[in-house]
């Protein structure tokens, strides 16, 4: 598997937007903008590790920031950026691990950055080795003179520009910044064109603008307010059965041995009946019953997975896919320890998510309730959904 981190620098002080502090902390549509920058690539898939690059002053502050919008976990890292922007990527380069194969760098005040464009990046490093997202040039462009002359017009045909994600091998931005050495470099691409690497153009979106100036922050938030979906839905579910004799008992996809199986109408895998109605409830789209309901001949001891496979492919037709899933079994016996690996494949498998995001653990209520008393089994399971975003251009 291709791994691959992000780091966001955001170690600026943004004195163009006349504010009295860096712009990447500024509010915008209820947040930071970095918390906006940071929760994309924590919906990634695709992203297996962030390092954000902050200034030296500000990263206790931004450790609490992350913990208070609740992104403080091991996988997202700060760290003291330097006075260029090449010196607070390279601070972040210092910090990954050697096992990652891909970086992604990306301007922390660029906060409408997609899902979809930073996958895109991420597969094009991955089969050409450095690709960064850009736009063609649309205006014309004039070369100007000291003076605000017009010196000449320039042709436009074949021109870019530059966004960010910038994304190429670990090992190729290690060789450029060894090659290249103090020159200074505007972004990732001008460093690896210095070392000789080929890096491509991977199109990016009209509407992955970075914040620079305050009309940038109006428009920004008009954007932001036209999204019909939020960026990132959080889904609960739950389900019980009670046990039934001369049935199997399935959870997750799983036989397990044991005297009793679970009453339902399906196979009763009360956990899969879980995890897709935290699906749909992400999706706003009611419950499982409603369906799949158990009037239906067809739903007849059907394999639950099946159902989990259809309710992710209804949260894709609505554009939206499962970021990550946490899922607890409360069952007092059997001893669900030995299967719960074989559980979390499958159902990752089903969702087409890493085994890594999809976590399932079981519990038991120390024999207190219908749980407790073996009448049955009960699960709750939590889902976070992140929208798939259009392809622009």
């Amino acid at each position: 598997m291709v791994t691959a981190a992000a780091i966001i620098p955001a170690a600026g002080s943004g004195s163009r937007m006349g504010l009295d502090h860096p712009k990447q902390y500024h509010f915008l549509a209820g947040a930071p903008i970095l918390i906006h920058t940071i929760r994309v690539f924590v919906a990634s898939p695709c992203i297996d590790n962030i390092v954000v690059v902050v200034p030296a002053d500000r990263v206790e502050s931004t450790s609490q920031l992350l913990a208070e919008y609740g992104l403080a976990e091991g996988s997202v890292l700060v760290t003291a950026g330097g006075r260029r922007r090449q010196d607070s990527v390279r601070a972040g380069l210092d910090l990954l691990d050697t096992g990652v194969d891909i970086v992604l760098v990306h301007d922390g005040a660029r906060p409408l950055v997609t899902v979809d464009l930073i996958e895109r990046c991420y597969r094009a490093a991955a089969e050409h080795g450095a690709a960064i997202a850009a736009v063609p040039v649309k205006d014309t462009l004039k070369k100007g003179g000291s003076d605000k002359r017009i010196l000449h017009t320039v042709e436009r045909e074949g021109l870019w520009q530059a966004q960010t994600p910038q994304a190429a091998r670990l090992s190729l931005l290690q060789r450029a910044y060894e090659l290249v050495g103090e020159r200074d470099v505007t972004d990732e691409a001008s460093l690896l064109e210095l070392a000789g690497t080929e890096v491509w153009l991977v199109e990016g979106t009209e509407v992955n603008i970075k914040i620079t100036r305050p009309d940038d922050l109006v428009i920004a938030e008009q954007i932001m307010k036209k999204s019909d979906v939020p960026s990132l839905l959080v889904g609960h579910g739950y389900d019980a059965h009670r046990f039934a004799p001369k049935r199997k008992l399935v959870l997750g996809g799983v036989t397990i041995p044991f005297a009793m199986g679970l009453a339902g109408h399906s196979d009763a895998d009360v956990l899969t009946h879980a995890l897709c109605d935290a699906i749909l409830g992400a999706m706003g789209a009611g419950d499982i019953g409603l369906h799949f309901p158990d009037s239906e001949k067809q739903f007849k001891n059907i394999y639950s997975i099946e159902l989990l496979q259809d309710v992710v492919g209804k949260a894709r037709e609505k554009g939206m896919e499962l970021s990550n899933a946490d899922v607890t079994l409360v069952c007092q016996e059997p001893k669900l320890a030995p299967f719960i690996a074989e559980m979390r494949t499958i159902l990752s498998e089903a969702c087409s998510l890493s085994e890594e995001r999809m976590n399932v653990k079981a519990t038991t209520t120390e024999k207190m309730g219908f749980t407790g008393r073996m009448e049955g089994i009960s699960c709750h399971a939590v889902v976070l959904l992140s929208k798939r975003e259009e392809k622009r251009g």
